[in-house]
């Protein structure tokens, strides 16, 4: 043994044990850090689920409309990998289909599905984020909530009540609706009981009508019996689901009273809040997926129903003459100009709606309507 290795061993033996753990640390970790293929295996947990309660306004199944939250929680359920889990309710399951604001403030339910301007008693300003007659369009109702300021309005008055408001869908342009007499003037509307929430029904009540407010499974009863004259709903491909042709002769459009109304997704907010950040937004995720979605389905699927109403069923279509359509925009005017009056919210978030429409609707006349214009010119 030479004297370096004699020295090299004095100095091995003077290192102690902890030393030597410390070095070989050092020497994995510096291994590691040259080597893209060495990895160090995480340390693995079981991560937690949810099961959560999602009641909404309409009959179980309904097309589109009840169809889409239970898509929404299948998607859902797939995008969190089992760890978000929901059950859809219909109207009636768990609560009434009028009850799901309150239901869903108040955590009997984590999400809701229903129509924003159902809860204008508690919220006068709320038909602006669903649909307001003689209105915007659906895909200009989204784009002012995406862009133009509706969706902070939305949340803003919302937030008091323990509830998030998301986008949850869209009708499109609707049909007025199902009548059992012909309308040939306004004063066929006098005395006439319809089914028409909202700014629509106050607009009828003043143009001679008497506006029901009444949740959809208790509709085609109210026809058959008599108890009301006339219901609104959505659009063919839902009104033929719900047979309400059986009990109504006669099919109005357009849908002035709902040009393109806004469905709501609303959350429990505490709830919401409690969540791990990914799973708040896959459910946000959902939300938008949905909301295309059942707009794509009713305009896929209108066409093919109002053909089978009109031509297997015998259904009578008929257009509103243009001088009650007319006389109607005028009031609906009045309307909405009273409701922008109501309180210093109604004011804020009327101005927000109106800015953008009247921007919207100058860019439109020279893009959709001078289109379609085009389109439906005669071709020699």
């Amino acid at each position: 043994m030479s004297i370096m290795s004699g020295y090299k061993m004095k100095r091995f033996k003077k290192v102690s044990i902890n030393e030597i753990y410390v070095i070989f640390l050092c020497v994995v970790l510096a291994s590691c850090s040259q080597d893209d293929q060495t990895t160090i295996a995480p340390t693995t947990f079981q991560e937690a689920t949810y099961e959560w309660k999602m009641i909404t306004s309409w009959p179980k199944n309904l097309p589109a409309l009840g169809t889409s939250p239970e898509y929404f929680a299948e998607i859902v359920e797939r995008m969190s990998n089992g760890r978000m889990k929901i059950r859809v309710y219909g109207a009636n399951e768990l609560v009434g289909g009028l009850e799901v604001f309150d239901a869903v403030s108040q955590g009997v339910a984590e999400i809701g599905h229903s129509g924003a301007y159902y809860w204008q008693g508690k919220i006068p300003a709320t038909p602006f984020f669903s649909s307001i007659p003689f209105g915007m369009t659906s895909y200009e109702q989204d784009a002012w909530l995406r862009y133009g300021g509706g969706n902070e309005l939305w949340r803003e008055l919302y937030a008091p009540f323990n509830l998030i408001p998301v986008r949850g869908g869209n009708s499109g342009v609707q049909m007025f609706g199902w009548f059992n007499k012909e309308i040939n003037s306004l004063g066929d509307l006098q005395g006439l009981t319809m089914r028409i929430p909202s700014l629509g029904g106050e607009v009828f009540r003043r143009a001679g009508g008497v506006p029901v407010t009444m949740q959809v499974s208790e509709v085609f009863t109210a026809l058959q019996t008599g108890a009301l004259d006339a219901t609104e709903f959505v659009s063919p491909y839902n009104d033929l689901a719900a047979g309400y042709h059986t009990v109504a002769d006669y099919y109005y459009y357009p849908g002035w009273h709902e040009p393109g109304s806004t469905l709501e997704t609303i959350f429990n907010k505490e709830r919401f809040e409690s969540l791990p950040i990914d799973l708040q937004e896959i459910l946000m995720a959902g939300t938008e997926i949905m909301n295309q979605l059942l707009l794509d389905e009713l305009t896929a699927r209108n066409n093919e129903a109002l053909r089978v109403l009109v031509e297997e069923h015998g259904v009578q279509l008929r257009k509103l003459p243009n001088d009650v359509l007319a006389e109607l925009h005028r009031i609906s005017n009045e309307v909405v100009g009273e409701l922008a009056l109501v309180n210093e919210s109604t004011s804020r978030v009327y101005e927000s709606w109106r800015n953008f429409r009247d921007n919207v609707l100058n860019y439109n006349r020279i893009a959709e309507e001078a289109f379609i214009e085009a389109r439906n010119l005669p071709i020699n």
